[in-house]
């Protein structure tokens, strides 16, 4: 039989998951192995390997046990599947296993038995381990290791220090390690010169891959010590081969393209030059309505690399008339732990605008601006310094420091993903959504002290991602009279879900049920829809029927070009999930994703609004991929798409 049957033979493409076992699964699958032989891979060593109910199940002979290898050669490659070692026995995964004159090398994770850790191994045409060497640490937003640094390299800069936790929350971060005896789920990521091994899904052992550790070869299983270990779920990806679908622009939208350059991760729409016409306005440039063709620079523009950088001058944009002069101003959220910036408007001076930083520290990766206080006027909802809070322009003085007000006690709010505004609880005044639940304005107004705070798992805490996405969708999906949350569950992993409101009869206690809209791969997904790292979402009736939509987009590589987070090479996709009532859904109703674009995605926000005022709801894109317009038009078809 060819090597190419046996891995028909082998291959399975969908697998009931053991009882106990979580299902989950954080990168595509090229091959994933159901056997009943050990057709596929061959043995090395002094171990016994045979097949019982679709595991691979190893025995050691001797302490010094052996190899199941893959007759499959693989550079960069994901190794992906659930084992349990028992009765003292040593497992791990061999990777890039080279030939040599001798043997074998290659890179060893050491997953039981042992420390957790990524070595250099070599073996003899025995199978028997002859060397060993732990591997430097590396890891991070980064692709290719850096250099080992000096033995008397001096220490680098301190953290910004632990982020208090209040009791009873209601999102922990997981317990990573080794559960002794069960099932353990494994995912090891081996990429250029980094691997990243998962436990569990808690991240260990992240290491150096030099080329002389290994360059090029199969996967081997290994069993050692005593006992046995039994592997199953078996899968493997080429890493190596990056795939984009054929490109594809919803019917329902005219696309176009203002730049094809990396500036910013957010865009905002106005006026800025009163002509009547809305113009757009991204990173350092503003864009002339009604064409868009001609373009001026706010500030100093330059483009940035996306496989390495951030566009830290501005990762989310605002207009609005900030200074209360009648001019459209643009607000821009940097990078986070930086000032928020003002560029005032020149009134159509011919230079680039004045800029004042009027927010000392912005540290959450998603601000909104909107009316908090019910003054008619735009405030800065933000967290910084571990608070969350608000801030508007003094004025008597609005290019100086803003007037903040702090709602929160010290708490994970402060930093990380996911805001909303809306009025939660029925009472007229807005209230501010969190991953960790929402915060009740006082009836005393907005500004008059700490805020209410009723926890709720608006997000979910895996070892991949913390909780949290973009902005939340603060309205009534199904139509009963309460207002619902919309959230993407975290903005570097996976899950989009809306949350039902339920209100007790007698005490009319808030509480909410959670309907999971899209999940990981291995998720009941709306549409069949796959999609991690929804980085950048809002709010917007994208369908004319009265009802607000989520808007959502995956940003591409989520942080750089790496392995940092779930499926990063995943399509750069931008949805419209439909709010859709439905009777005989869970909860009354659904969201029904249609793709807008599969080709631009989102950066840290997606802004929603009728710029050319036709009546049809326009969004707007900012990626590392450009600036992009997806211009509402008359519906046909809801979901409708064409091969662009």
């Amino acid at each position: 039989m060819s090597p190419a049957s046996l891995y028909r033979t082998a291959l399975v493409v969908a697998l009931a998951l053991p009882v106990g076992i979580a299902v989950a699964q954080n990168y595509a699958e090229d091959v994933r192995f159901k056997p009943t032989s050990l057709a596929g891979w061959h043995t090395l060593g002094d171990a016994s390997w045979r097949v019982e109910n679709g595991e691979y199940v190893g025995t050691p002979n001797s302490a010094s046990g052996g190899w199941l290898v893959l007759d499959k050669s693989l550079q960069d490659v994901g190794v992906f599947g659930h084992f349990k070692c028992t009765g003292g026995c040593r497992t791990g995964v061999l990777l890039r296993a080279e030939k040599t004159a001798d043997g074998l090398k290659g890179l060893y994770v050491a997953l039981a038995g042992e420390d957790v850790a990524s070595y250099a191994v070599k073996v003899d045409g025995t199978g028997k381990e002859t060397a060993r060497e732990k591997l430097r640490a590396a890891g991070g937003q980064l692709r290719f290791a850096p250099p080992a640094a000096p033995a008397n390299a001096g220490a680098g800069r301190g953290g910004r220090g632990a982020t208090p936790t209040p009791a009873g929350l209601p999102i922990l971060a997981p317990t990573p390690g080794l559960k002794a005896n069960e099932w353990n789920r494994v995912e090891i990521i081996l990429d250029a010169t980094i691997v990243r091994p998962f436990l569990n899904e808690s991240p260990v052992a992240g290491a150096a891959a030099e080329d002389s550790t290994g360059k090029y070869g199969p996967v081997a299983l290994y069993v050692g010590g005593s006992g046995e270990v039994r592997f199953r779920d078996v899968a493997y990806s080429d890493l190596g081969q990056k795939t984009l679908p054929l490109e594809k622009v919803s019917s329902n939208f005219r696309m176009q393209k203002l730049n094809d350059f990396y500036y910013s991760w957010g865009a905002a729409s106005a006026d800025f030059n009163h002509d009547g016409v809305n113009d757009i306005a991204a990173g350092p440039y503003y864009y002339l309505g009604p064409n868009f063709t001609k373009s001026r620079e706010i500030y100093l523009a330059q483009t940035v690399n996306p496989s390495t950088e951030y566009p830290n001058d501005c990762m989310q944009n605002f207009a609005g008339d900030f200074t209360g002069d009648g001019w459209a101003d643009q607000l821009c959220m940097g990078a986070i732990g930086h000032p928020l910036h003002l560029y005032v408007n020149p009134k159509n001076e011919l230079r680039r605008w004045d800029k004042f930083d009027v927010v000392p520290l912005v540290q959450k990766e998603v601000s909104l601006v909107k009316d908090v206080d019910g003054d008619g006027k735009p405030d800065f909802v933000y967290g910084g310094g571990g608070f969350l809070r608000y801030a508007s322009p003094d004025p008597a003085n609005p290019t100086g420091q803003w007037v903040v007000h702090t709602i929160s006690e010290e708490g994970p709010w402060g930093r990380g993903h996911g805001l909303g505004i809306g009025d939660i609880n029925g009472d007229g005044k807005v209230d501010i959504a969190d991953p960790y639940g929402w915060f009740e304005q006082p009836k005393a107004g907005a500004a008059s002290g700490l805020w209410t705070y009723h926890p709720e798992a608006f997000g979910k805490w895996t070892g991949h991602a913390s909780p949290g996405g973009g902005e939340m969708g603060v309205y009534d999906v199904n139509g009963d009279g309460l207002t619902d949350i919309v959230a993407v569950l975290q903005a570097h992993g996976w899950g989009l879900a809306w949350f039902e409101q339920k209100r007790d009869k007698v005490t009319g206690k808030i509480s909410f049920v959670q309907h999971m809209v899209i999940d990981d791969f291995a998720g009941k997904n709306a549409g069949g829809v796959v999609l991690s790292e929804m980085h950048g979402s809002t709010v917007g009736d994208t369908d004319g029927d009265g009802i607000p939509d989520f808007i959502v987009g995956k940003r591409y590589w989520s942080h750089r070009d790496d392995y940092t987070d779930p499926d990063p090479y995943g399509a750069p996709v931008l949805y419209t999930f439909r709010s859709t009532r439905n009777p005989k859904a869970p909860g009354g109703a659904q969201l029904v994703p249609e793709l807008i674009h599969n080709r631009s995605g989102a950066g840290n926000a997606v802004t929603a609004f009728d710029v050319n005022k036709d009546g049809h709801m326009d969004i707007l894109s900012a990626t590392d991929r450009g600036l992009f317009v997806f211009w509402g038009k008359a519906r046909g078809t809801a979901g409708e798409e064409k091969k662009k």
